[in-house]
């Protein structure tokens, strides 16, 4: 439960309702709130309820689901799945609740999302953390087929059996899927309620996911297939901070395309992490993410003044390297366990 101001409610978009939360207190120019996308497709926000904790920053911390999902209305429609669509409904909501300036952050599918709307140049967007997410599913999926055959040889076999067979609804599959989201997804045992929500909601209504997705995250047959914004990546003209876990499904060659891609981007691998360094690593998380946002936007207020003396405003405030940042801006956290 939030011990901050939480304010929640409804936003219309194509004759759907759209639920979304804010926790924490408007803030003043400084601090610019935080949108956060969840992934799935289909997952709903509560995966990312340690966000919330931000808002302790002095920012707003803004939640929705997604149309077709957790608490948002969930048209039975497999053809309303596209990723225009949600562009669409990122921009909605953003004009219903006012948010002019804003950090985006994506995590997953949220950030494949965050990207691609990144390359429509919206106005306002101080800054993307693109969490765990790849640039290309097929690079995706090569490397999800490769963490797969590390399994067990038995849970190998229950996979493709299953998958040649059309049955992946079978409860054999499912449990199988498991043994590689628990050394991929999430390490924590047990998984924090939070997890378990999104996921139990995501296994109760798939639509969404398999209509983009398909049934499971290395077997992709849905319209997200052949997703590639690889060749556009330098397109992306905002400071940009991302983050994935050493053991993560979004490997450490998925970051690296999305960081060596967006230029003067950060990198920061949680070393302890899977796909949720902010559930599994969760105060150093947030530490690393504050103090990004933080410095992009003093980074923002000194460009702006330099501005005003007569200099022109870089469209992409500087931010410099981290305190013992590898190369290229990459910075890798390791604490203990």
């Amino acid at each position: 439960m939030s011990h901050h101001a939480v304010v929640e409610g409804m936003i219309p978009f194509k004759g759907y309702n759209v639920w979304y939360r804010a926790v924490g207190e408007r803030g003043g120019t400084d601090k610019l709130p935080l949108l956060c996308l969840h992934g799935g497709p289909g997952a709903a926000h509560d995966y990312l309820e340690p966000l919330e904790a931000v808002a302790a920053s002095g920012r707003r911390v803004i939640f929705y689901d997604q149309l077709g999902c957790g608490n948002s209305d969930r048209p039975h429609n497999p053809a309303l799945w596209t990723v225009d669509l949600f562009l669409e409904e990122l921009a909605a909501v953003r004009a219903a609740l006012g948010l002019e300036r804003l950090h985006i952050l994506g995590q997953s599918w949220g950030g494949m999302l965050a990207m691609q709307y990144a390359l429509t140049r919206p106005a306002g967007v101080a800054s993307l953390v693109i969490a765990s997410s790849p640039a290309s599913m097929r690079q995706w999926v090569a490397e999800a087929n490769r963490l797969r055959a590390e399994l067990p040889a038995d849970v190998q076999e229950t996979l493709l059996r299953h998958e040649r067979a059309g049955t992946t609804d079978d409860p054999a599959y499912t449990e199988a899927m498991m043994v590689f989201y628990q050394r991929h997804v999430c390490r924590l045992d047990p998984w924090p309620d939070c997890l378990n929500r999104s996921l139990e909601q995501l296994m109760r209504d798939p639509e969404v996911y398999h209509a983009m997705n398909g049934p499971s995250e290395f077997h992709v047959t849905g319209n997200l297939r052949d997703w590639d914004i690889t060749g556009r990546l330098g397109e992306i003209a905002v400071p940009t901070l991302v983050t994935s876990g050493r053991h993560d499904e979004a490997t450490p060659a998925i970051a690296e395309t999305v960081h060596k891609g967006i230029p003067g981007s950060r990198r920061v691998i949680f070393e302890q992490s899977a796909h949720e360094s902010h559930i599994e690593e969760p105060e150093l998380y947030r530490q690393v993410l504050i103090e990004f946002l933080e410095e992009v936007e003093q980074a923002s207020f000194k460009s702006a003044s330099n501005c005003g003396e007569g200099n022109r405003e870089r469209p992409h405030p500087p931010v410099g390297p981290p305190p013992a940042a590898a190369s290229d801006g990459e910075m890798v956290l390791d604490l203990p366990p």
